[in-house]
C-alpha cells in the first residue's frame, strides 16, 4: 500500500529538522494528521527512511508513562518510539560526555532499561513473558528532544516525532536487577551537585515491567516484535529536566553504580 503524500511530507520535514537542528513550526504535524494511527504512520515512514539510508535500530522507547502527562495531552495510553544506534552514547566507567549541539531543545530523564534476550512478539504478551525474554536490566538515561519548536506539542506531534526521542545511554547490564521488584526500585537524580529528583519504578505505569509489556503488545498492532539484542527504555521514574552545556547530571539507581552525564 502506497504512503499518502501528506504522511511522506511530514516524515521528510521531521527528518530534515533532525539533520539540520532547525525545528518545524508548532503543531505542524498534529494539525495535519487526523488521528493517532496517522501519527504512527508518520513515525513509521520516517523509520523506513532512516533504515533505507543505513541507520540501525537499537531498540524502543516508551513515553507518556506518567498519568499527569497523559492527562495533560488528553490521552489514556503511553506512546513509543525507536532507539537508533546512531544516537547511542556509550558510557565508560560510569561517565559519559554529551555535546549539547547534538540536539535542538534537549531534556534528560532517568529510566530502567531492558536488554531483550529472546524474540518477543504479541499480541497477549504477559509481564511473565517479558521477564522470561529479558536477559538483564540496567539504569537507563534518555536524552529527550523535540523537532517541534519550543516543545509546543500535542499527542500527534510527539508520536510522529518518534516519541520526542533524542538519544540514550545505559549503565552496566545486571541480571539481578532483572529479578528484583522493579516497581519498588528507587532512583535519585542530581544536577550540578544538588538533588533535583527522586522516584520509584511504580511511577512508570505501576512498574517498568508493565510498561515493557504494554510496548510488546502495542508493537504487535504494527506487526513488529522485540528482537534479541534490542534495548527497551521504560519511561521516566521522575520529571525530565532541560539541559545545556556545562551541566552535570548524576543518576543513581538503587543497587547500581551511579552514572554521570556531563554536557559540553
Amino acid at each position: 500500500m502506497s504512503t499518502s503524500p501528506v504522511i511522506r511530507s511530514l516524515a521528510e520535514k521531521l527528518d530534515a529538522a533532525l539533520r539540520t537542528r532547525a525545528p518545524i513550526p508548532h503543531f505542524a504535524v498534529s494539525e495535519s494528521v487526523r488521528d493517532l494511527a496517522e501519527a504512527y504512520a508518520v513515525q513509521s515512514e520516517w523509520t523506513k527512511m532512516r533504515l533505507a539510508r543505513g541507520e540501525k535500530i537499537a531498540g524502543r522507547k516508551i513515553g507518556l508513562t506518567a498519568k499527569a502527562v497523559q492527562e495533560q495531552l488528553g490521552v489514556d495510553q503511553p506512546d513509543y518510539g525507536t532507539l537508533w544506534q546512531s544516537s547511542f552514547y556509550e558510557a565508560k566507567n560510569g561517565k559519559l560526555t554529551v555535546p549539547a549541539s547534538d540536539f535542538i531543545s534537549p531534556r534528560i530523564e532517568g529510566e530502567v532499561a531492558f536488554l531483550i534476550g529472546k524474540p518477543l512478539k504479541g499480541p497477549n504478551i504477559t509481564p511473565e513473558q517479558v521477564l522470561a525474554a529479558t536477559d538483564a536490566c540496567a539504569l537507563g538515561v534518555e536524552l529527550v528532544d523535540s523537532r517541534i519548536a519550543d516543545w509546543k506539542i500535542k499527542i500527534g506531534d510527539t508520536i510522529a516525532d518518534n516519541a520526542s526521542y533524542g538519544g540514550f545511554t545505559v549503565g552496566p547490564w545486571d541480571k539481578t536487577l532483572r529479578a528484583s521488584d522493579l516497581a519498588a526500585v528507587r532512583m535519585i537524580q542530581s544536577q550540578n551537585g544538588a538533588v533535583v529528583g527522586e522516584g520509584a519504578g511504580a511511577a512508570v505505569l505501576g512498574s517498568p515491567l508493565i510498561s515493557c509489556t504494554w510496548l510488546a503488545n502495542k508493537l504487535a498492532e504494527f506487526g513488529v516484535g522485540l528482537e534479541p539484542g534490542e534495548v527497551v527504555i521504560s519511561g521516566a521514574l521522575m520529571k525530565m529536566l532541560p539541559f545545556k552545556a556545562e551541566d552535570e547530571f548524576v543518576f543513581s539507581l538503587e543497587g547500581q553504580p551511579p552514572l554521570t552525564v556531563t554536557i559540553v
